[in-house]
């Protein structure tokens, strides 16, 4: 990254911090300031929330959390209270109060946003939302973050459950594991390989693993992004990610295979340096072996 766009950053910072209110004492005009406001909107729609989930959701530290529901608590709009199952896991929930005070907001939320819009033309309100939409995404994509939990972690296991489901839904016959060279989870330990999980906001949303076999080259295996969020670059991020490991340990040359219904990963392969080679093994499920010198 260049000054000029660490820089562009800030000023954009800035802007949006004086524009929507953050740094008023009284959000959108109320009765409390933006953390409050932006909490009490999280945990939104009358349902019963666990508080790490929410906490998560905004990437906020407990301490703090903590202080923002004391003080809505104190002003009767929320309730908290251990889990009925886990007593060690605390909830949260709107009362009336607060269900009214957040429908205000609602109601504030939207006059903000139709008062940036209103003093611009068709043409720059449709730039001004589609660069949004943009910024949005780049922003979703930069708090995705990724870990290397063993690969029968819970997270993990969802991971391959999910993608085991979407396969047996795209693939001409469906998907069977079992019939498939889908690695033991030792092949995905130190220093047989390797697992990694993509998480947003706390939640599993993607995965990857390698395998480094000695003498041979590292090899990617079920690579999954959840729909929601694809569009994000994550598949992209998480291939290179493997590659740069696989080349950390040594290896020359990083090779995967695919089924021929899979065209989004086949363009991503081609599209990231990937040359479709003889088959390297025999995945009854493959249509396209790929290799990549690194």
């Amino acid at each position: 990254m260049t000054k000029e766009q660490v820089e562009q950053v800030r000023r954009f910072n800035r802007t949006v911090a004086e524009r929507v209110g953050v740094l008023h004492d009284h959000c959108l005009g109320g009765a409390r300031p933006y953390g409050q406001a932006r909490l009490l909107w999280q945990i939104g729609d009358g349902a019963t929330h666990d508080v790490r989930g929410v906490r998560e959701r905004l990437g906020l530290d407990s301490g703090y959390v903590s202080r923002l529901l004391r003080a809505l608590e104190r002003d009767g709009l929320v309730t908290v209270a251990p889990h009925p199952d886990d007593r060690r896991v605390r909830t949260v929930r709107l009362t009336e109060a607060g269900r009214q005070e957040r429908a205000l907001l609602d109601d504030r939320s939207d006059a903000l946003a139709a008062s940036l819009l209103d003093p611009l033309d068709a043409r720059q309100r449709e730039r001004l939302t589609s660069a949004m939409a943009e910024v949005e995404r780049l922003l979703t994509a930069a708090t995705v973050h990724l870990e290397e939990p063993d690969p029968d972690h819970p997270d993990a296991a969802h991971c391959l459950r999910s993608y085991a489901a979407e396969l047996r839904e795209l693939l001409d016959g469906g998907f069977d594991p079992a019939n498939s060279l889908l690695p033991d989870p030792g092949e995905l330990r130190a220093p047989r390989g390797l697992f990694l999980v993509a998480r947003l906001h706390g939640e599993p949303v993607g995965c990857a693993g390698l395998k480094l076999p000695p003498g041979s080259p590292a090899e990617i295996k079920r690579l999954w992004v959840s729909p929601r969020s694809r569009g994000l670059g994550l598949a992209r991020r998480l291939l290179s990610e493997l590659e740069t490991r696989a080349a950390r340990h040594g290896s020359d040359r990083v090779r995967l295979d695919t089924n021929k219904a899979l065209t989004a990963a086949t363009r991503l392969y081609r599209d990231s340096g990937y040359t479709e080679v003889p088959a390297f093994n025999d995945e009854p499920y493959a249509h396209h072996w790929f290799e990549k010198p690194l």
